[in-house]
């Protein structure tokens, strides 16, 4: 443990990612440049009774690849995708944890919802074959905390462990978190993400009941339904997967020559303490979280030159987001690229933060802003600067924003890293 140091710099020196776009960094970064949209027909259960029958899924993993098979066998699926996401980033860092470091190692790995389909099994092998029949390892693979408890098993981690849950802002949160971990002096570096797999009946089912699923635009592909920001935005389409960033102190990764990505200079986080589902007036908690995010570090506002939002493609939503930009921008906000990739990969719940910290990272480190799919019709109450086709664009600072359910608010700043 060292003594904390608020000043000390934080850098991303390694990424992961299970996705509806690609299951590892390069792919997933490659369709997003290229709109490549990951949104197809529902596979996980029959959703043919159901208005909305999309989604944007994983395919092509497998968990043992990734993982203990007997421990993959007992654990949830968004344990399998979050334990890969977070390999990746390990090793596309080249850190090596061994003996001597594995206790300043950390750890902070969240979800939304945590082992649901466990629950589900369990409840019905209960109530159909009788008690004897739940398994004795349900409980410790269900829990919310369970991705970060195997990412120590399966990396030797074994530093400030912690799961965060905050809705749909978990991953937001979570990276964020891991950089103040690092300058609090806990950890010389941290494996961080989220992961989600949300694809179940019983969730799709509530959030069509909540009114909260789009339907493409009509007559035209599935891949449409997701379109943040457009006038004929009518709902969200659920996505699942899981990001990862390994960060670490900057001077330690200089020592050992690392690639670096970017550097976390960023965070601010706010509560709406409005309501559990509908976002607070005018985004006035996304804006505070917005503007605490800039002013932690003395980010200058005018030199933020994107932004990830949360984007989801709600008619309330993405207009109040809108607002809150605004709010904290100003005229600048006309100078603001806005790239919605949520878009392509659907919501990932709270994998969504994660995710899209990912994308934004890529962004900064390539000079690249993947363009938001599906915006054809203008609304001028989301007045934002949003480009349809993808282009290089000089980025000093970019943002990711995010909201949960609950009235979560997190927001997080990269910088773009010369090597100063």
């Amino acid at each position: 443990m060292r003594a904390p140091d608020h000043t000390r710099r934080v850098v991303v020196t390694g990424l992961g990612v299970i996705s509806p776009v690609g299951n590892d960094p390069k792919t997933a970064w490659s369709n997003l440049v290229k709109g490549v949209s990951g949104i197809g027909e529902i596979t996980r259960f029959d959703a043919s009774g159901y208005a909305q029958h999309y989604a944007g899924e994983v395919h092509d993993f497998v968990a043992a690849d990734w993982m203990d098979p007997k421990a993959a066998r007992r654990s949830e699926t968004s344990v399998h995708y979050g334990v890969a996401a977070a390999k990746q980033a390990l090793a596309d860092s080249g850190f090596e944890i061994g003996d001597s470091n594995r206790e300043d190692v950390g750890v902070i790995f969240g979800t939304g919802a945590g082992g649901q389909s466990l629950m589900i099994e369990n409840v019905l092998a209960l109530r159909e074959r009788g008690p004897r029949t739940v398994a004795p390892t349900f409980i410790a693979n269900a829990l919310p905390d369970s991705t970060s408890g195997m990412i120590a098993i399966e990396t030797g981690a074994i530093g400030h462990n912690l799961c965060i849950v905050s809705a749909c802002a978990t991953g937001t949160h979570s990276v964020a978190e891991a950089a103040e971990v690092i300058r609090r002096g806990d950890c010389i570096a941290v494996i961080s993400g989220s992961t989600e797999m949300p694809l179940l009946e019983v969730g799709h089912a509530g959030f069509g009941n909540m009114r909260g699923l789009g339907s493409p635009r009509p007559g035209e592909p599935i891949g449409t339904v997701s379109r943040p920001f457009d006038a004929t935005r009518d709902g969200f389409v659920l996505g699942e997967g899981a990001g990862s960033l390994f960060l670490e102190d900057l001077e330690l990764a200089r020592a050992r020559g690392a690639r670096i990505y970017a550097e976390v200079v960023g965070y601010g986080s706010a509560a709406d303490g409005w309501d559990m589902i509908q976002p607070i007036e005018r985004g006035a908690g996304s804006a505070r979280a917005m503007k605490m995010a800039l002013e932690r570090r003395g980010v200058p506002a005018d030199e933020v030159d994107l932004i990830n939002p949360h984007g989801t493609s709600t008619p309330l939503g993405d207009k109040r987001e809108a607002e809150a930009i605004w709010t904290v921008f100003g005229d600048h906000t006309r100078k603001i690229a806005i790239s919605a990739t949520k878009s392509m990969t659907g919501h990932m719940m709270g994998a969504a933060g994660s995710f899209e910290a990912f994308a934004t990272v890529m962004s900064v480190a390539e000079q690249t802003v993947p363009a938001t799919l599906n915006y054809r019709d203008p609304d001028p109450e989301c007045d934002l600067l949003i480009p349809t086709e993808t282009h290089d664009r000089r980025i000093r600072y970019a943002l990711s924003n995010n909201i949960g359910l609950g009235g979560h608010n997190g927001a997080v700043i990269f910088k773009r890293y010369t090597g100063d």
